[in-house]
């Protein structure tokens, strides 16, 4: 069963004030002390609480409210980013409202919805792996509400973006494992219909043709983000009776059920195989072995996402531009051949 939104209740019983002054914080009503409110809307931020009631007006000024839309809060990127988000935000005295999408794009479209009904001042998103229509983003700009979307870019609206160069990424990553001997090279990717994973993709293929490698299309799998999808696409590719000897994969958690596959049937890592995830999730460096992983940079992501939704809310007709920022590769051990620690 789904979890239900969070009600003012719950966030009294957390904060452990009345409701009323809850109710009170997230007006921005005068009665409540400055310290209190924000401990207030802080939590209620992190709860995901979203309610007419959490509307920032100052009189009948503009709105101080910034809707960001993730996929999931626990996925470290998307954390930092809201870091970042926040760290900018509060620079202008403007408050954030973190929403999940579930990697849903129903629950993504209804999101939409509700923050064209609150009057956000600016929407930062980051698309839900089902989307493949996105007229709610369309209907944002339509209610003239500035957009920005970070990490997982939409080619069909035409706004500010932040991203990395993910093609360059992937042949990185691929040419790395070429470079350590690996000769047949898997990718196991995210859902096909995410522009992201296309340009992954693409460059994953483009590093096997530099380095005279054929292509095999066995060996180009996709997955959805839920545990029993990914270890199924793992086992796809590592039960083959000539399993690959490196696997890059969409995530890290796409790259930890790759491990768990391999560990699962005794295949030896890295002598065996060697495994690349992307976003060098903290938990990467406790694992046996440690996960090799292309390094995203979250957190500036969320800053420059921040900073590019305040230009819009600034000036309506400033011009579009997308950021693309640098990422890096962090070798392991899941990858290192010559020496295992």
């Amino acid at each position: 069963m789904k979890k239900s939104q969070p009600t003012l209740k719950d966030i009294a019983e957390a904060a452990k004030v009345s409701i009323s002054t809850v109710s009170r914080a997230l007006k921005g009503h005068s009665r409540i002390g400055e310290k209190t409110s924000r401990r207030i809307v802080k939590l209620a931020t992190e709860m995901g609480y979203v309610s007419s009631e959490f509307v920032y007006f100052e009189n009948d000024g503009p709105s101080r409210l910034i809707g960001v839309i993730v996929p999931e809060v626990g996925y470290h990127l998307y954390a930092q980013a809201i870091s970042g988000i926040e760290k900018i935000a509060e620079t202008r005295d403007m408050h954030i409202i973190v929403c999940q999408s579930n990697e849903s794009q129903e629950r993504e479209r209804s999101i939409v919805k509700e923050l064209i009904g609150l009057k956000v001042a600016g929407v930062i998103a980051s698309l839900a792996s089902e989307t493949t229509d996105f007229s709610h983003f369309e209907a944002l700009q339509k209610n003239k509400i500035p957009l920005v979307f970070f990490n997982r870019k939409c080619n069909e609206i035409t706004t500010d973006k932040v991203i990395i160069d993910n093609f360059k990424a992937a042949f990185d990553a691929t040419a790395h494992m070429i470079s350590i001997g690996c000769k047949k090279i898997a990718f196991l990717g995210g859902p096909k219909i995410l522009q992201i994973n296309s340009d992954r993709a693409e460059g994953y293929k483009a590093a096997l043709k530099e380095h005279g490698l054929v292509f095999d299309d066995d060996l180009l799998v996709y997955t959805k983000f839920h545990k029993d999808s990914m270890l199924s696409a793992a086992r796809k590719l590592l039960y083959l009776p000539n399993y690959p000897d490196g696997v890059l994969a969409f995530s890290d958690q796409v790259a930890i059920n790759v491990m768990l596959a391999a560990k699962e049937r005794g295949i030896k890592m890295p002598e065996e195989v060697s495994v690349v995830g992307f976003n060098n999730e903290p938990v990467g460096e406790l694992l046996e072995p440690s996960l090799t992983s292309v390094d995203q940079p979250s957190r500036a992501m969320g800053e420059e996402a921040a900073k590019l939704i305040l230009k819009q809310i600034d000036n309506a007709n400033a011009t579009y531009e997308t950021k693309t920022l640098k990422s890096y590769l962090i070798v392991r051990n899941s990858t290192n051949k010559n020496k295992v620690l």
